[in-house]
C-alpha cells in the first residue's frame, strides 16, 4: 500500500510542477534570453531520443560503415540541409535504410 502512495505523489507532485508552467506563469514575463533558450529545447530532445538508435547496435556503439542505420540517418540529415523538408527527409532515411539493409543481408 505504501507503494502505490509514494507512486501517487509522485506523479501528483511531478503533474503540478509542469501544470504550474502553464497555469500560473504568464510566458510573456520570462526573460528574453530565456524564451529564447526554450527554443532550443526539441530539436535536443528529438537528437537525445534519436541519435542512440543511430549509433547503438545491440546494446553497443557501432560508428562503422557496416551499421546501415547509421549511414542511412546521415543520409536523412544530408537531404534535410538540401531540401528543408522533413517528409523528404524521413523518405530519404527510410528508403536508404532499407535498401541498406536488403544489400547487406544479401551480401552476408
Amino acid at each position: 500500500m505504501s507503494t502505490w502512495l509514494a507512486i501517487a505523489g509522485v506523479s501528483l507532485s511531478t503533474f503540478l510542477l509542469r501544470a504550474s508552467f502553464i497555469v500560473f506563469v504568464d510566458p510573456h514575463r520570462f526573460p528574453h534570453w530565456f524564451r529564447q533558450a526554450l527554443t532550443f529545447v526539441p530539436p535536443s530532445v528529438l537528437a537525445a531520443i534519436v541519435v542512440p538508435g543511430l549509433v547503438m547496435a545491440n546494446g553497443t556503439l557501432d560508428l562503422s560503415a557496416s551499421n546501415p542505420r547509421l549511414i542511412a540517418g546521415l543520409v536523412a540529415i544530408v537531404a534535410t540541409f538540401h531540401v528543408r523538408n522533413a517528409t523528404a527527409a524521413i523518405a530519404t532515411g527510410m528508403g536508404t535504410l532499407w535498401l541498406l539493409q536488403w544489400l547487406f543481408a544479401r551480401l552476408a
